[in-house]
């Protein structure tokens, strides 16, 4: 086992994480919308409101509901008819209930145990911020146990859990018991950060480390985008749009994630999911071209709350755009300059998995898809995605075969571009 990750605990990646906002269950979708696009973490975890009565802190992790994604929100938009009666449905309809994506976890607690945690399915780790901790770690383990461990004994360095078995908490020591999530990125980020500490798992491809999951959603280009919702991808929440030729081979011209309709419009790619292919949502269409397609109703909303009339309004291929580059010269939109924001992210079978993670990272998705060797054919092999890193990461050294660093000079260029142009950004 990698001695980093027995020598840290989850306190240290807590710091500078701003405190953890709850997103009621009640609140309407058309609020969630706005939650997502403008948050930092590509989705929104979903929370029971609590009581009058106060809460036992420790009791906290027992209101969550399950997570709330971009991609979601725009399949639910494109199955209702009704869009303003879709923007006005609570959340609790729409969220999948998946209490185990979270766990509550002591800021003592070792890394190796988180990370054990999220390769069995947990994507957010509930961490209380005003705890003193010190560098030893509390040991709870599914490694040894194949349960969690719970702890009967105090301890001193956890000063607010002392106090968390009265029954009732005073308002000052409430407002004190802030919390933050972990998410599955940060700890890659910080993984990235300790490379040296790793060697040489960071240097080696992510095909020998087997990182590489050929299991992987997708759907045809020319089937309807909305086809999707019959095979919904959970993790990651995406699937490859691909030709398939005639020998089987799938080649990738996009994806469907909620990676990609994070910063999206939402109301306009659901109308793209409901009424085109797989190839046209992800390509887009040319403005020329859009004789052709139907109007789509838009509502909006103005600053004083005075909602303006619905206005029809016609797809195009900027329309589902990610906002913050939204073409700055004239009102024409090309395929290229759109294919240029939907491209899919892709590495090789060759790529290491230092510079796979560089390039998650510096796009902040989560995954990258894996094609062959040759670059112009991009044909689809599979995917590598959070869980498949913390797998490779976690895999003792001494079993690694570092004879294939040295057996090609073009791959070890071919990493060193990646980690090179992924840090640029």
């Amino acid at each position: 086992m990698v001695a980093v990750f027995l020598h840290h605990v989850v306190g240290d990646l807590t710091v500078g994480k701003p405190d953890m906002r709850e997103f009621w269950e009640g609140e309407t979708v058309e609020a969630a919308m706005g939650e997502i696009g403008e948050g930092s973490e590509r989705a929104v975890t979903v929370w029971r409101r609590r009581g009058e009565e106060v809460v036992r802190e420790r009791e906290r992790a027992a209101r969550f509901v399950g997570i709330l994604n971009s991609l979601d929100v725009v399949a639910f938009l494109a199955r209702e008819g009704d869009r303003e009666k879709a923007m006005g449905t609570p959340v609790r309809e729409i969220v999948r209930y998946n209490p185990s994506l979270l766990k509550e976890v002591d800021p003592a607690a070792r890394l190796i145990d988180a990370l054990e945690m999220m390769k069995q399915g947990v994507q957010r780790l509930l961490v209380r911020k005003s705890v003193a901790w010190k560098g030893v770690s509390k040991r709870f383990s599914i490694i040894y146990n194949g349960k969690w461990l719970k702890h009967s004994e105090s301890s001193p360095t956890i000063l607010p859990n002392n106090l968390c078995e009265s029954t009732s908490l005073p308002s000052s020591l409430s407002k004190e018991n802030r919390y933050c999530c972990l998410s599955r990125e940060d700890v890659i980020r910080f993984v990235i950060g300790c490379l040296g500490a790793l060697a040489p798992i960071p240097l080696s491809s992510i095909s020998s480390l087997a990182a590489l999951n050929y299991n992987y959603y997708y759907i045809e280009a020319s089937s309807p985008a909305l086809e999707i919702l019959n095979n919904f991808p959970e993790n990651p929440c995406a699937a490859a749009v691909v030709e398939t030729s005639a020998d089987g081979t799938r080649k990738i011209i996009g994806e469907i994630s909620a990676y990609k309709l994070w910063k999206c419009d939402y109301v306009a790619a659901a109308w793209a999911m409901a009424n085109l292919s797989a190839g046209q949502f992800v390509m887009g269409s040319e403005d020329e071209d859009q004789d052709s397609l139907p109007d789509f109703i838009l509502t909006s909303q103005l600053e004083n709350g005075i909602a303006e009339s619905p206005r029809h309004k016609k797809f195009s291929s900027r329309s589902i755009g990610f906002l913050s580059q939204q073409p700055l010269g004239g009102l024409r939109s090309t395929r290229s300059m759109y294919r240029g924001r939907s491209a899919p992210l892709t590495c090789r079978k060759t790529s290491s998995l230092a510079a796979v993670m560089a390039q998650m990272l510096s796009h902040r998705a989560t995954h990258v898809w894996v094609t062959e060797v040759e670059p112009e054919e991009n044909i689809l092999v599979g995917i590598v995605s959070y869980n498949d890193i913390l797998h490779a990461i976690t895999k003792n050294p001494a079993t690694v075969s570092t004879g294939w660093m040295f057996s090609s000079k073009k791959i070890l260029i071919q990493n060193i571009f990646i980690l090179k142009n992924c840090f640029k950004k």
